[in-house]
C-alpha cells in the first residue's frame, strides 16, 4: 500500500456474493435453485452489489453448469442488482455463443450483466474432453479466445461476415478471473478489472494482486487497477455455531482431494474421525484463509484481510448446509460493513 493513501475500511469497499447453487443432502437441483434466488433477493435488499455464479461440470453438489441460463433465472427475479458470471470457463465455448448469451442477457437486463472469464475446465479431465472435444486444449489459447470474444461485442463488428446478434455494440463489462498469475498479467495488459480467487487459493494471492497492480495498463474500460478478491465467510451469532457450519465446506472440499465429490453435506460438532491428520493439513492449507465466527470476529477478519489486500471489492463465498444459516451469514455480513 502506497504510504500517502489513506488505509481502507469496510464501508470504503463493495461486497458481492460468489454463489455454485449448492445441492444439499436430501435436496433436489429445483431446490437448490429456489435458495439461489431467495439468496439473491435478500442480499439485493442488503445493498450488496453484484451476484456472481460460477460454471462447473460433472458435479453432484453444484447445479450451476448452465451458468447463461441460471444468470437469466436470477435476473429476471431481482430488480437491480448486478447478476453474471463468477466465472464463464470460456475454452469450454466458442466465443461466439457466449457474445450470443450474454449479449442476450445484457438486452433483456440491461446495465446489470457481468462477465466474469476463467480458463480453467471448471471439472475433472474427462469432462473436460467431453467439453472441449481435445485432452490438448488446456487453455492456451486463452487470450487469443479473449481477443474473438472482444471483437464480437465490439461495434465495429457490424462489418463482419461473422456476427453476434444480440452482443455487438453492447457494453457488458468483462472482468478476468484467475488463482494464478497468468489472468493477473493478462487483466493488466488489457485494462481489464481482475478477481483473484483467494478463497481457495491464498498463498497466491499477494503475488497475484501485485503482479497485476505493478503491471497494469490504462484502458478504454479502467484507467487504474481494480481488484476484487473471493473469500469464504461463515458467520453467525456465535462462533461455536459459526464453527459449525463451516464443516459442511470442510467435508466438500475433503472429498474433492478424495476424488469422491457429493452432495453439501450437514454440518457435524467436529471433523475428528472424519479426515487424517494429513486430510487435515491439506484442507486447512486450501481454506486457511477463510473467515469464520461471531459478528464481531467476523468484522475485525474482513478488515484484517483488506489491510492484507488492499481490494476495491471483495466477494463471498458461504457454502452453507442449512438456507436460513446462509442467509443469516450474508446478514451479518452486511450489518459489520454498514451495508445494511
Amino acid at each position: 500500500m502506497n504510504a500517502d493513501q489513506p488505509a481502507k475500511k469496510l464501508r470504503d469497499i463493495s461486497f458481492s456474493v460468489l454463489d455454485l447453487a449448492s445441492i444439499v443432502e436430501g435436496g433436489t437441483v429445483s431446490a437448490a435453485f429456489k435458495n439461489t434466488v431467495d439468496l439473491a433477493q435478500h442480499v439485493e435488499k442488503w445493498n450488496y452489489n453484484r451476484f456472481w455464479v460460477a460454471e462447473h461440470h460433472s458435479m453432484p453438489g453444484i447445479a450451476s453448469s448452465a451458468t447463461s441460463v441460471l444468470i437469466g433465472y436470477v435476473a429476471g427475479r431481482t430488480e437491480k442488482i448486478r447478476v453474471g458470471s463468477g466465472g464463464i470457463m470460456l475454452p469450454n465455448h466458442a466465443p461466439l455463443v457466449i457474445a450470443e448469451q450474454f449479449g442476450t442477457l445484457e438486452a433483456m437486463y440491461p446495465g446489470r450483466i457481468d462477465l466474469g472469464l476463467g480458463r480453467a475446465p471448471g471439472s475433472d479431465q474427462y469432462t473436460a474432453m467431453a467439453l472441449r472435444g481435445d485432452v490438448r486444449n488446456n487453455g492456451q489459447d486463452f487470450p487469443e479466445q479473449l481477443a474473438q470474444l472482444r471483437s464480437y461485442l465490439d461495434a465495429d463488428s457490424k462489418h463482419n461476415r461473422v456476427r453476434a446478434i444480440p452482443g455487438e455494440g453492447q457494453d457488458i463489462p468483462i472482468w478476468l478471473l484467475g488463482s494464478s498469475g497468468f489472468s493477473a498479467a493478462l487483466s493488466a495488459q488489457l485494462g481489464l478489472p481482475f478477481s483473484f480467487a483467494s478463497h481457495f487459493s491464498p498463498e497466491n494471492t499477494q503475488p497475484a494482486l501485485a503482479r497485476y497492480r505493478n503491471n497494469f495498463q490504462p484502458s478504454d474500460v479502467l484507467d487504474k487497477p481494480y481488484v476484487m478478491v473471493g473469500v469464504n465467510v461463515f458467520a453467525a451469532d456465535t462462533t461455536e455455531e459459526a464453527q459449525r457450519i463451516a464443516t459442511s465446506y470442510q467435508q466438500q472440499f475433503l472429498n474433492l482431494i478424495r476424488n469422491t465429490p457429493g452432495q453439501m453435506a450437514p454440518p457435524v460438532d467436529t471433523m475428528e474421525g472424519i479426515w487424517t491428520e494429513y486430510e487435515k493439513a491439506i484442507v486447512m492449507k486450501q481454506l486457511n484463509a477463510s473467515i469464520v465466527g461471531n459478528p464481531k470476529e467476523v468484522e475485525e477478519q474482513l478488515q484484517t484481510f483488506l489491510d492484507e489486500t488492499q481490494a476495491d471489492e471483495m466477494i463471498i463465498n458461504s457454502a452453507i448446509y442449512d438456507h436460513n444459516a446462509r442467509l443469516r451469514s450474508y446478514e451479518i455480513i452486511a450489518e459489520v460493513t454498514g451495508m445494511k
